[in-house]
């Protein structure tokens, strides 16, 4: 077959699957966002990096002759996903959402889990507290205006362009701290001791996203941990079943 599978990647899973459909020798294109996370695809994986609205991925779909779509994004990366469905949908091209397993249930009955960061900021679940923010940069704004209510520190991507943002959203250089995961859980312990955190907000991206790490140090520290829904996002066909990708794919392509 010499239509190529559009792999949406940037996760560890997608560098996963990568590989598994290069061993297929199935013609693949993966896009990913920053040139940082390209150098995770190894070789000979075609790697475009770049962001892409609803008009340039219909374009690009139709320009490569796309196969099938196998969306590996971010769990919050919602507009690629909700992007990518629009144009399937209209281009008649097969998709598949890999999206990676929630964390476990019993670590869910112990997280305070939030719809978004609006109802977040609208009760008072961070008020007098000392916080940790271990959600990405993008997202740091919001809580501009929430430095005089509680003592905010945040932990970000060790990238120019995250640490600016954390200062534009008026975070000082003592309350941000720059580490690319994974983050161990003796790492974990120490930045929390450290900072004398007494609530940590974070993303619920799962078990590859340290929301299972997290979960472990709060409950010996005695940490409330604030988690984010993922965003709702109405898949067409979803798994978190790699081997279930593989299987997806050799069907589209036999």
């Amino acid at each position: 077959m010499n239509q190529p599978i559009w792999l949406i990647g940037g996760t560890k899973e997608s560098v996963v699957i990568a590989h598994k459909i290069s061993g297929f020798k199935v013609p693949l294109i993966v896009t990913v966002t920053t040139a940082e996370a390209r150098n995770l695809y190894n070789s000979p994986v075609n790697t475009l990096v770049g962001c892409m609205g609803g008009k340039e991925i219909e374009q690009f779909c139709q320009e490569q002759r796309i196969a099938a779509i196998i969306d590996a994004s971010h769990p919050f990366a919602v507009e690629i996903s909700q992007n990518a469905i629009a144009t399937a949908t209209k281009l008649q091209i097969p998709y598949l959402r890999y999206e990676r397993a929630k964390g476990s249930s019993s670590a869910q009955n112990s997280i305070t889990v939030l719809d978004s960061f609006e109802t977040l900021l609208q009760g008072d679940y961070l008020l007098g507290k000392r916080v940790l923010l271990t959600v990405g940069c993008k997202v740091l704004p919001l809580f501009k205006s929430f430095h005089d209510k509680c003592t905010l520190f945040t932990r970000v991507l060790p990238k120019l362009d995250s640490l600016q943002t954390a200062l534009d959203a008026g975070f000082t250089s003592d309350r941000i701290i720059a580490l690319r995961p994974p983050i161990s859980p003796e790492l974990e312990t120490a930045l929390w001791q450290q900072w004398n955190i007494s609530v940590v907000v974070t993303k619920a991206s799962g078990k590859p996203g340290g929301e299972d790490i997290k979960q472990q140090v709060a409950n010996r520290l005695g940490i409330t941990l604030i988690a984010i829904a993922r965003p709702p996002v109405a898949y067409p066909q979803q798994t978190s079943c790699i081997e279930e990708v593989m299987t997806y794919i050799l069907n589209k392509t036999s």
